[in-house]
């Protein structure tokens, strides 16, 4: 069986639409789902090290899965928890006076979802990071939320899912 782990993003918290949205999607294919709440770490190392502690006992196959910040955290952790695939949403890499901060690719299948009218992760960065590793990048008509995007973004899971045989 396959688990999908969410990661959220700062302002976020861990059954927001898009997540459940999402979470929705993957049991629909057969696959356990479960969200991190960060809500109150604002340091994403202390995230980081929170995620790898939630999927320490999981035995599944394991994907994960976050937006944002959660990107960072999911992109950060994946390797370290062994994880099978990656797919993140406007992931917060190459921030401005942080870019020291981005985790290098984890060996895994990366499948990234980006809006071109974000206006807090610029677009750019994805392209940079997904250029970088050879990872999948879909730009899709949405800002940095993409929260008119969920069908989109749940078609794009799906396919990535099916990818990995979950």
């Amino acid at each position: 069986m396959t688990t999908v782990i969410f990661s959220h993003g700062q302002e976020s918290g861990p059954w927001g639409t898009k997540i459940r949205a999402m979470a929705e999607m993957v049991r629909g294919m057969g696959c356990e789902a479960d969200s991190i709440d960060y809500q109150g770490i604002a340091d994403p190392s202390e995230r980081v090290e929170k995620c790898v502690r939630e999927c320490a006992d999981i035995e599944d196959r394991l994907v994960l899965v976050g937006s944002s910040m959660g990107g960072h955290v999911a992109t950060a952790a994946a390797g370290r928890v062994g994880a099978a695939g990656l797919f993140v949403l406007a992931p917060a890499w190459f921030m401005e006076g942080h870019e020291e901060l981005t985790p290098d690719p984890p060996p895994v299948p990366i499948c990234i979802v980006h809006g071109w009218h974000d206006d807090i992760v610029p677009v750019d960065n994805s392209i940079r990071y997904a250029r970088a590793c050879s990872a999948t990048l879909h730009l899709v008509d949405g800002d940095h939320r993409l929260t008119a995007n969920i069908e989109e973004i749940n078609n794009y899971l799906g396919q990535f899912l099916g990818t990995l045989a979950v």
